[in-house]
């Protein structure tokens, strides 16, 4: 059973369709990316997953349940429009927000002491939220969403205000989630930690699902007939190559209609040029995104 379903989801706002007959699903221990320009629908589907908002027509479901009371504590939201109580001290809000999704506050209390250690954050327990800076407002915000071990977790924009180191905390924490088994719905503009964390997405243009289903797969559909090299000696002419790019230390070779990968590394060879890369190059989840949203 998929921990998420969403069924043919549509929301009208007036005389503008925001969410247009979106469907997809998220299965236990997985990171899905859900994409799409601004404005796209990303919200909407969202609030529509946590019931905050009711569909025109279609359903979502948490954990086999429509959305509503039964499941709410069973998930854990980031909202992109972050907010915690500026006089609390960071224990008293992760303890107390834990306390609301039904967790006994003893329990809450040595989970928050956990979580803080685990985040590096333990010296600061005892600082109100207010004299936190932005990015570590946002980590305690994160913190807050997963303290009650759910099995659902959304993320809206996590990344967004954090330094790089807590950037590759955060994500370290969630793919011990997603090792736990949680399910997780991760939206953000960052293209490349999309590409790092998940193996499925939806990519949603103007309310309408314009790509869905297994990220390598998008990306071997929307590839170059092209291959990436590295390589020591001279590589002179090939036969079957259009052009040639340099990029940081790699070449990319495009070929043309007529030539495969394997004929020109054959070429390679015999040229005697030492190759320490060859691979079927394919396009940044970037350059798709772009492409996609242009033509649509």
């Amino acid at each position: 059973m998929p921990y998420i379903e969403v069924n043919h989801v549509s929301k009208i706002y007036g005389d503008r369709t925001v969410v247009n007959d979106v469907s997809f699903d998220v299965g236990e221990g997985e990171i899905f990316g859900l994409i799409g320009p601004n404005g796209a629908g990303k919200t909407t589907t969202i609030r529509i997953i946590m019931d905050l908002i009711k569909p025109d027509s279609g359903e979502a479901k948490v954990l086999g349940e429509r959305s509503g009371e039964v499941v709410k504590d069973s998930i854990g939201y980031l909202p992109e429009e972050r907010g915690l109580y500026l006089n609390l001290t960071v224990v008293e809000s992760l303890v107390y927000l834990a306390t609301l999704k039904g967790m006994d506050s003893r329990l809450a209390a040595e989970r928050a002491d956990e979580l803080l250690r685990q985040a590096d954050l333990f010296s600061h327990r005892q600082k109100k939220v207010k004299e936190l800076s932005r990015g570590m407002g946002q980590f305690v915000q994160f913190l807050v969403t997963i303290i009650h071990e759910p099995r659902v977790v959304i993320l809206d924009e996590p990344f967004a205000n954090l330094d790089p180191v807590n950037t590759e905390r955060i994500k370290d924490m969630v793919l011990e989630l997603r090792n736990r088994g949680t399910a997780i719905v991760l939206s953000t503009h960052r293209m490349n930690d999309i590409e790092e964390l998940c193996d499925r997405i939806v990519m949603i243009d103007e309310g309408r699902t314009v790509l869905y289903g297994n990220l390598a797969e998008i990306k071997s559909r929307y590839r170059n007939n092209s291959v990436l090299l590295e390589y020591e000696g001279e590589l002179g002419e090939v036969s079957g190559i259009t052009r040639r790019q340099d990029h940081d230390g790699r070449t990319e070779l495009f070929l043309d209609s007529g030539t495969t990968p394997q004929q020109v590394l054959a070429q390679l060879l015999q040229k005697g040029i030492t190759i320490s890369r060859f691979e079927v190059a394919t396009p940044p989840l970037h350059d798709i995104f772009l492409q996609v949203v242009a033509e649509n």
